[in-house]
């Protein structure tokens, strides 16, 4: 009885010595950010905008947190919304437009992951990354090159989701160079459906398994190593971590699931692209709206296990007594793409678009211990936001170059009505200005959007947001006024871009 008792002490002892640890280290925030890829403004079950749409996780983050109806992202595709993002400015500033560009290669300014680590922050990055042309490991653009401690994820816009294995990914490549041999054509290039290892570290290394379920196992690696680390060094020792997970759910090729869902939920298997049969582009076209019968079932298939990693990861961080001091953030990078069957619900056009749909994107912001829970803010927000809120709960000095405002007024309800008074955008085809009700848009090109086989109309458009989010009823001629205002306003800020106006 004896021994069991003291058995029982020791087990307490070291229990509160863990709890006393965890708690020294958790002066300063843990930030948890949670990035979703080309997610739908109305794929998420806390919205209420689509009944075919099951996402339990997200919507309990909803639920203690704060979540946001009208949050923007400075570019509608992923590597230019990803450049502003960890930067909290505006890529133009660094000639972010389009796909391309030098992403991180010649920003000046300190990333979020570079301040945060600067002031003593342990930094992670798992999952997809992707800024700019250059993906060599010693450029900028690599995360361990720009703030982050450690690294497992791949680099880019498209990756296999069940393939990431060197051998697979050379032979594919031979097979392409020998089709388009034999055929005299260029058939496409195997950067289109990368099988490549994923990177840990600064050495790429084969995995098995499913991306999604590969980079919720290593975020869930790190919260219970961190968790156990810090329970074993002093308390002068101990950092708060920032974790950068992004997924590459639900990016095309979403058909490219695990062979026992399919089965279960009897989706047919669908073959990935051939060369020896047929050029890249017209296999992805195959995939794509309204060719893939299945497509919309593939899309929810890819948004439920992004659902289900989310609510391992945020299990993990309660099961590790980390929950209550993690400022946890999700968002998606860009607006859904319709093309792979995303819904953007009420909002026109999709990806690549500077409509609503290819703008607005879910947003949550979840810290129970010092924001609001179950609250839905209307408020016009950015994703380069997130930049200095994050520095603020974090007790950083926020820098005064940036473009992205601190959240933590409207947040803590100190400043209910804080929103940006106006926002813009340039692809270099495209341009779009938000202020207050009004949204402008022109567009000089559709290339791109027919590539991608979404519509846009070309020209000039007004829209009042307020009683059309939608964007149906252009009001260019009514209020000419508004137009010029808008114009004058975009023209003014291009003044301060390396590339200048696309008007």
């Amino acid at each position: 009885m004896l021994k069991s008792k003291t058995i029982l002490r020791s087990l307490l002892t070291m229990f509160f010595i863990g709890q006393t640890a965890l708690a020294n280290a958790q002066q300063r925030p843990n930030v948890l950010l949670i990035i979703g890829d080309d997610q739908g403004y109305a794929d998420i079950g806390a919205t209420g905008l689509a009944s075919d749409v099951n996402t339990p996780n997200l919507d309990a983050l909803a639920k203690t947190g704060v979540r946001f109806t009208q949050a923007y992202v400075a570019a509608p595709i992923c590597n230019v919304s990803r450049t502003s993002l960890i930067t909290g400015s505006y890529p133009q500033r660094f000639s972010g437009y389009w796909y391309g560009g030098s992403g991180l290669e010649n920003a000046k300014f300190a990333t979020l992951a570079e301040v945060m680590q600067s002031q003593g922050y342990q930094t992670g990055y798992i999952g997809k990354y992707h800024y700019g042309r250059n993906l060599s490991t010693n450029n900028r653009n690599f995360p361990l090159r720009h703030g982050f401690d450690s690294l497992y994820g791949f680099a880019g816009g498209r990756k296999h989701y069940m393939i990431h294995n060197a051998e697979q990914e050379t032979n594919f490549k031979q097979r392409i160079k020998q089709a388009s041999k034999k055929s005299g054509k260029n058939l496409g290039s195997a950067k289109a459906l990368k099988m490549e290892p994923m990177w840990v570290n600064d050495q790429q290394v084969d995995q098995q398994g499913f991306s999604t379920e590969l980079f919720g196992e290593q975020a869930q690696k790190y919260l219970t190593d961190y968790s156990s680390h810090v329970k074993t060094v002093n308390a002068e020792d101990q950092q708060p971590f920032f974790l950068q997970v992004s997924f590459n759910a639900i990016h095309n090729f979403t058909h490219q699931l695990p062979e026992k869902y399919l089965k279960d939920n009897g989706l047919t298997a669908r073959q990935d692209w051939q060369p020896e049969k047929e050029s890249f582009m017209q296999w992805y076209k195959s995939t794509m709206y309204p060719n893939n019968p299945q497509g919309r079932e593939y899309y929810l298939a890819q948004l439920s296990y992004l659902d289900n990693e989310v609510g391992k990861i945020i299990t993990t961080l309660k099961a590790q007594g980390l929950a209550e001091n993690t400022l946890v953030v999700y968002i998606s990078d860009n607006g859904g793409s319709t093309s792979i069957y995303a819904n953007n619900g009420p909002l026109n056009g999709s990806k690549y678009t500077l409509y609503e749909g290819g703008l607005r994107v879910p947003m949550i912001v979840n810290w129970p211990q010092k924001y609001p829970t179950a609250k839905v803010l209307d408020n016009v927000v950015s994703a380069m936001d997130l930049y200095p809120t994050i520095l603020q709960a974090a007790d950083i000095a926020v820098p005064t170059h940036i473009d992205g405002q601190d959240l933590s007024p409207l947040l803590s309800g100190a400043k209910p009505n804080l929103s940006h008074d106006i926002l813009f955008w340039d692809t270099g085809h495209a341009v779009g200005v938000r202020a207050g009700k009004w949204k402008y848009r022109f567009a000089k090109s559709d290339q791109y959007a027919n590539r991608q086989q979404v519509k846009i109309e070309l020209g000039e458009f007004l829209y009042n947001l307020d009683n059309d989010p939608g964007e149906k009823n252009n009001l260019i001629k009514d209020f000419p006024e508004v137009v010029q205002e808008l114009k004058r306003k975009y023209l003014e800020w291009a003044k301060n871009n390396i590339k200048g106006s696309s008007l």
